[in-house]
C-alpha cells in the first residue's frame, strides 16, 4: 500500500474517532503529496524516497513552528504542533539513536577515506543519501564534524 492510500484510509479512521490532531496532520501531509504529485515533471506516482522527503519536511516544519511556540510561551499552540508531529513521525522509518548514527558514519568515512575536517562536503554528500529520512540532517553534519576533529 502507498503513503497515499494509508494516509486515506488513516483519514477515514480519524475522522470517524473524531481525533481532530490526527486529522488536521493527515491532511497536511495529504496536501503535501497531492502538490507534489501534480507538480510539473512529475509521473504522478512517488517513489518511497520522495515520499520520505516529504514526510521529513512535514515534520522539520512542525518543529521550527514548536521552537517558535516554546520561545515565544505559547503552550496552546506548542501542543497542537507537538501532536502533528507524533502523527507524521509514525509513517517515518525509524530513527537512528546516536549511537547508530556514529557507527554509519564512520563506516561511511572508512569507505570514503575521511579524516580531515575538509572531507567534510564529501561525507555529508553520501551521508545524507544513505542516512535520508533516518536521521536528521544537522544531527549528521553535528556529528560528522565531530568525527572529523
Amino acid at each position: 500500500m502507498s503513503l497515499k492510500q494509508q494516509i486515506d484510509a488513516d483519514i477515514k479512521q480519524a475522522m470517524l474517532a473524531k481525533d481532530q490532531d490526527k486529522l488536521r496532520a493527515l491532511r497536511a501531509v495529504k496536501s503535501m503529496i497531492l502538490l507534489e504529485e501534480t507538480k510539473e515533471g512529475q509521473s504522478g506516482d512517488l517513489k518511497p524516497e520522495d515520499e520520505t522527503k516529504i514526510l521529513t519536511k512535514a515534520v522539520k516544519q512542525r518543529k521550527d513552528s514548536a521552537d517558535i511556540y516554546r520561545q515565544q510561551n505559547r503552550a496552546d499552540l506548542l501542543a497542537v504542533e507537538e501532536a502533528e508531529i507524533a502523527v507524521i513521525e509514525q509513517y517515518l522509518p525509524k530513527q537512528l539513536s546516536e549511537d547508530e548514527l556514529k557507527g554509519k558514519l564512520q563506516a561511511i568515512m572508512t569507505r570514503l577515506g575521511a579524516s580531515v575536517p575538509s572531507d567534510l562536503g564529501k561525507v555529508m554528500g553520501v551521508a545524507s543519501k544513505e542516512l535520508a529520512g533516518q536521521a536528521d540532517g544537522k544531527a549528521i553534519s553535528a556529528m560528522v564534524k565531530q568525527l572529523l576533529q
